[in-house]
């Protein structure tokens, strides 16, 4: 008994009113997922490719659509129908838009519209760190960092061939920095892989003599001292880019960035959380109780707070505007957030001790609080015992 196929929609996981791109984008994916040359030995990967090709064969001819929606499978049945899947032409125009990309993608050479090619390309970016305090990362700061960057080579003005002689065009992809490799599929097609040229590298040319001071490469790398503008209110791990400053370009091509890593030393007070500052506080019982004024560190310097009287331990406190600048602008600062503490001394004279008893006696006796509780409830038991006697007699 022959095997029932899938519907062909079903196959490619989309919806009967798939447009054209749609079936392309499914097939697409299909294709990379279970080609034999990325599932080798695999057979079960093999049969789904079959079956994804065969559905999108038919499917995104419109006759042979037309036919599938109106009788199904039975409209390829028989000696006059497309023969299954064996009937697919991979050369046809039908695959040839789609799998120049999908085997370039496969075998590492990018798609035939993706290639390297030999026209201008930006230089690689390249990446530093720097490392500044707290109190800069507020404020914004400039620094001077030192890094090995490379320049055209004066020699040969960057074409890496040797003075009085010029790069030659590549014999092998005919200055195109692409070769174009065939292959018969496992299936009867042709599968082309497009590759960045071997010899040049992408190039399009090839240097018969290099260039004794650069050795070819165009370029001599030096140490060199760059100014770096750190705004104000930059957070650790932020960037900061600076154009034109990573490794040179190709055939003209512009020179990449660099990007500069901005790590934030701790501070022994502060703490932020975006554009807010965080800190504790200590203040004596005293000011705790009868109220008074204390010291508060920011970031701009210190501050005179008023404490009201009968202020509790872990009161938050907020100082307008005493926060981060926002990077956006500068002139939109964050708050700063206190949490006051009642700070508890460890070291006290006689003297000291014993108008502190007193201050407790007139306060609530706290000192003596478990005491009396345990005393009451010792009472109270005595009590209970003894009207349990009574009432038994």
């Amino acid at each position: 008994m022959a095997e029932q196929k899938r519907d062909y929609y079903e196959v490619l996981g989309v919806d009967k009113n798939a447009d054209d791109a749609a079936l392309k984008k499914a097939y697409r994916a299909l294709a990379k997922k279970y080609h034999p040359d990325m599932n080798p030995g695999d057979a079960e990967a093999e049969k789904k490719f079959k079956e994804a090709s065969e559905a999108y064969a038919v499917l995104s001819d419109p006759e042979k659509r037309r036919q599938y929606d109106q009788y199904g499978h039975a409209a390829f049945d028989g000696a006059g129908g497309a023969g299954g899947f064996g009937g697919f032409d991979f050369n046809s125009d039908i695959f040839g838009d789609i799998f120049g990309d999908i085997f370039g993608d496969i075998f590492g050479g990018g798609s035939r519209r993706g290639g390297r090619g030999s026209g201008p390309m930006k230089g690689a970016n390249l990446r530093t760190s720097v490392r500044i305090t707290f109190e800069e990362a507020v404020f914004g700061v400039e620094k001077e960092i030192e890094l090995t960057l490379k320049d055209e080579c004066k020699s040969c003005h960057g074409t890496g061939a040797k003075p009085g002689t010029s790069p030659e065009t590549c014999s092998k992809c005919g200055g195109k920095g692409q070769v174009v490799y065939t292959r018969q599929s496992p299936f009867g097609g042709i599968m082309r892989n497009v590759q960045t040229c071997p010899d040049c590298q992408g190039t399009g040319k090839v240097i018969k003599d290099k260039c004794s001071d650069c050795r070819g490469t165009g370029y001599i790398a030096s140490k060199k001292k760059i100014q770096v503008s750190i705004p104000a209110g930059i957070d650790n791990g932020q960037c900061v880019r600076l154009r034109d400053k990573g490794e040179p370009g190709t055939n003209g091509g512009p020179r990449g960035d660099l990007l500069v890593e901005v790590v934030v030393g701790r501070h022994p007070i502060f703490q932020r959380q975006d554009e807010n500052i965080y800190s504790t506080v200590p203040m004596s019982f005293a000011v705790a109780a009868l109220g008074g004024e204390i010291l508060i560190d920011t970031v701009d310097g210190r501050v005179i707070y008023e404490v009201k009287a009968g202020t509790q331990t872990d009161t938050k406190v907020r100082l307008k505007g005493k926060g981060v600048p926002s990077l956006r602008n500068k002139d939109v600062r964050g708050d700063h957030y206190v949490t006051l503490v009642v700070q508890v001394p460890d070291r006290l004279s006689h003297e000291a001790k014993d108008l502190l008893k007193q201050f407790d006696e007139q306060t609530g006796d706290s000192l003596n609080a478990t005491k009396n509780i345990t005393s009451d409830h010792a009472e109270e038991q005595a009590g209970g015992k003894k009207k349990k006697k009574f009432g038994k007699f």
